[in-house]
């Protein structure tokens, strides 16, 4: 049973991007940072925002990279290889178009499926995709001609909050994923949203 020690969540850099569905990683970043009294900072060695969570069964670093989406796994590789960190080791918060907005799942392994930010993650990690994902449900527009433009686009007022409390879901749980007990974890998050 691996703990996790890494917390990657995705997003892309910059104010026009902060409030996009394609940004529902990093806010769970930004919801850590608050819970646990946390600053992130910018650390150009790891290309992202960074801070160290210590918990008693161990540290964990949070990044959100500051790269664009196609590019996350620069952020992860490096602090992954810099502190020795397996990919059973990482976990990588992500918007998903699969799933309702206030829908969210914990996984391990798997594809990219279409997302630009895992197929680099993988590709970045040697083609390993034994990494955990938290897919945060954002709602699919219906057409995939709209896909783009959709998860560059600020969700509804309603979807908004359905996403924050996935979020708090989330971060409810995040210990017993930290210390390794998915199951309990899975359990909870399966659950309640």
């Amino acid at each position: 049973m691996s703990t996790i020690r890494l917390i990657a969540g995705l997003g892309n850099p910059g104010p026009q991007y902060e409030q996009t569905r394609h940004n529902a990683g990093a806010w769970l970043i930004e919801a850590l940072a608050r819970r646990y009294q946390l600053t992130l900072k910018a650390d150009r060695k790891y290309s992202g925002l960074t801070t160290k969570l210590s918990l008693p069964s161990g540290d964990v670093h949070l990044i959100i990279p500051t790269t664009f989406m196609n590019r996350s796994g620069q952020a992860v590789q490096s602090l992954a290889n810099y502190f020795k960190i397996m990919p059973e080791e990482i976990l990588v918060a992500h918007d998903e178009l699969d799933f309702p907005a206030g829908t969210v799942r914990l996984k391990q392994s798997g594809g990219h499926g279409g997302h630009n930010g895992l197929r680099d993650i993988i590709n970045k990690l040697s083609g390993d995709k034994d990494f955990y994902r938290l897919r945060i449900g954002i709602g699919h527009p219906g057409d995939k001609k709209l896909v783009h433009d959709y998860v560059l686009s600020r969700p509804s007022v309603s979807d908004r909050k359905q996403m924050e409390h996935s979020i708090e879901d989330i971060e409810d749980v995040i210990e017993l994923i930290i210390s390794g007990d998915m199951g309990a974890a899975m359990n909870k998050l399966h659950t309640t949203s």
